[in-house]
């Protein structure tokens, strides 16, 4: 970065904002000296034409820094102010004064804080806004400490600011006695349950979501900016989004609120997809005469064509109308090009021949990042995951398909999710097991451990710091737990950070985050990928059997219930998330389920396993082997409604009542 950048960066940093520069079109009749207004990122005020510049000629400015505890003047359309509901709870026992709890209330998991004075068994009331519509009871209520992918965490609204936030609530107490006291608020509220204080590290409990800090660059179409893991407690996000320069005009307009969120985040996924592109991506987009953009690419250099097109296209461009047209080819644009173009596009990036990724060890079909894209592509990595993510973005913009499934913790960085040793588990089970049994020994220096890792880059072996002077820092029992921390971090950020960020931050130059927070990582695969063409016969003949179900194999009547409730209850979209449940991911390999792999690169081939009922009530799946552990149900109804429960409401966060 130039000193004038980083100045800019600097101060931003240090009064807790975010850096913010645009380039602006000098005005016509606007001279060398001569001050003219600027609207931007939702503020006014007065430029001054440099020496070096002059009508219709473009600036970068500097926007006067926006902290995290002000706000932007926003000129928003009038809106009525929401209509708030109350609501009135018993505080749980457990919950100390200024200790977060948390409760359901408007179809939503919510936080609140136990008021200073206030102890368990006294009431208190607070307020939220209605929703847009009336919520869906929730009859199910589901949420797998160990097996969901989210290890018990939860995304709640804080009542104080109405943002989102990760909490880890305590366990359940049978003898819940939170009780609606009006039946105005009746039905609407429950499940109150205290927030853990998560202050002593927990291998099974422990999470971390990405955060991101955006930058300034040289160039002004470009933002940069820094990628971390912060306890998974720390991470908010808005529920609220304001389009600043709404259809290029110098009016603000509000597209989501809370209220539009809680209304549909219960919905399906089509009714989801729908109300995105309508509520944002069609908001969002400039309209066909404030500028489009043509790009044409040649078939023989697409990619480089794609690359250079794209990577001169400022934010704002990312969001203008684009038309796709190849080189020398006579034809009329009406969407068949522009969805060659993302599918060859995505196809070339994804290719493992290219450098950028490489199959997963657990599933062939998840791709990961390349650990040695930096040195296969020193040139041009960064700007290549920078493209990918652009492209994704626009993708999700323009209901697009790309080519190519990432593995899961790359969705779940997308949308915010928290990371946990689950997903460690997923992507390397030996590495995770390992670092487990380090927690069952009294006596660490037997190992010898110090705070590095060896990292084999195209057959050379290098010792890679986990913490500064890691090497010089020996492991013991009392930084164990930082240790297992770092260890996690280098996993799931820090080894692929600098490709990591730049695929985030071309990601959104397009998407909105608030927009976001309706899908779950499952479901944004399943609308980049598109829906799987899933071939039963294929699925059922490449199918083995353990457990219960060892004996009688495909003939045991609960296996027949399985594949019967699968092939003629589920719809493509329920089989997609079959698969994505078992496997991690909904893609099928080429040559079918029979090269189906597990976590040690050999084939793992789809497995049913038998338990008892008594033992679990919904069934569980086993990433690294491509297993479900599905109950001896006494009824194929059971089994339809369990099994249909478990995989589509995976991600829910909710508790089983």
């Amino acid at each position: 970065m130039s000193p004038e950048v980083q100045q800019v960066n600097r101060n931003a940093t240090d009064g807790g904002g975010t850096a913010q520069t645009f380039l602006v079109t000098i005005p016509e009749n606007v001279y060398p000296g001569m001050t003219f207004n600027v609207n931007a990122g939702g503020q006014k005020f007065k430029v001054t034409c440099p020496p070096n510049a002059g009508p219709n000629s473009k600036v970068r400015i500097v926007a006067p820094t926006v902290g995290q505890n002000s706000q932007a003047p926003e000129e928003e359309e009038p809106q009525a102010a929401p209509k708030m509901q109350v609501y009135e709870v018993i505080v749980p026992q457990g919950v100390r004064p200024n200790q977060p709890f948390t409760l359901m209330a408007n179809n939503q998991r919510v936080l609140v804080t136990c008021p200073p004075n206030v102890h368990p068994g006294q009431k208190i009331r607070f307020q939220l806004p209605v929703a847009n519509s009336k919520p869906s009871k929730m009859n199910v209520q589901l949420s797998y400490k160990d097996d969901s992918g989210s290890s018990g965490w939860e995304r709640t609204i804080r009542v104080t600011d109405m943002k989102f936030q990760w909490v880890r609530v305590a366990e359940k107490d049978d003898d819940d006695d939170i009780k609606k006291l009006d039946d105005f608020t009746r039905g609407q509220s429950a499940g109150a349950r205290a927030v853990e204080d998560m202050e002593a590290f927990d291998f099974s409990k422990a999470a971390y979501v990405r955060k991101i800090q955006y930058l300034e660059g040289n160039d002004a179409r470009m933002r940069t900016g820094s990628v971390m893991l912060v306890p998974a407690q720390e991470a908010v996000v808005d529920s609220k989004l304001t389009d600043h320069n709404y259809h290029g005009t110098s009016q603000s307009k509000t597209l989501l609120t809370y209220q539009d969120i809680a209304t549909v985040q219960s919905k399906s996924l089509d009714d989801k997809v729908e109300w995105f592109h309508k509520n944002v991506c069609e908001e969002l987009y400039s309209p066909w005469e404030k500028g489009h953009v043509k790009i044409v690419v040649r078939r023989h250099a697409l990619l480089e064509d794609s690359v250079s097109a794209i990577m001169a296209l400022g934010r704002d461009d990312m969001r203008k109308r684009w038309r796709i047209e190849f080189a020398g080819e006579p034809g009329i644009e009406a969407g068949g090009l522009t969805r060659e173009w993302f599918q060859l596009v995505t196809e070339k990036l994804f290719d493992p021949d290219l450098g950028l990724w490489i199959s997963s060890v657990n599933n062939q079909m998840a791709m990961q990042i390349n650990p040695a894209s930096h040195i296969l592509c020193p040139d041009d990595y960064l700007k290549l995951f920078r493209v990918l993510g652009r492209v994704m973005g626009r993708a999700l913009f323009d209901r697009q398909l790309i080519k190519g499934h990432m593995v899961r913790q790359l969705y779940k960085h997308l949308l915010g999710w928290p990371i946990t040793f689950d997903d460690l588990e997923a992507q390397d089970e030996e590495y995770y097991t390992a670092l487990k049994k380090f927690t069952t020994l009294e006596d660490l220096s037997i190992m010898c451990l110090d705070f590095t890792v060896t990292e084999d880059m195209m057959g050379l072996r290098k010792d890679i710091e986990l913490v500064p002077g890691g090497a010089m820092k020996e492991v013991t029992s009392e930084n164990l737990p930082e240790y297992l921390e770092a260890n996690l971090k280098y996993r799931m950020l820090n080894r692929c950070k600098p490709q990591i960020t730049e695929l985030m931050l071309g990601f959104f130059d397009i998407i909105p985050e608030p927009a976001l927070t309706v899908f779950d990582p499952n479901e944004l695969e399943l609308i980049l990928c598109g829906l799987p063409t899933i071939d039963m016969n294929d699925w059922m003949d490449n199918t083995k059997y353990s457990g219960y179900y060892e004996h009688k194999g495909k003939n045991d009547k609960i296996v027949k219930w399985f594949w019967e409730v699968v092939q003629h209850d589920f719809d493509q979209e329920m089989k997609a998330r079959l698969l994505q449940f078992v496997t991690g991911t909904s893609g099928v390999p080429p040559r079918g389920f029979s090269v189906l792999q597990g976590n040690d690169g050999n084939i793992k081939k789809f497995c049913i396993h038998g338990v008892s009922r008594d033992q679990y009530v919904y069934p569980r799946a086993h990433t690294c082997f491509n297993r479900i552990d599905l109950p001896n149900y006494s009824s194929k109804r059971e089994l339809r409604e369990k099994l249909g429960q478990a995989v589509s409401m995976t991600y829910v966060g909710f508790d089983i009542e």
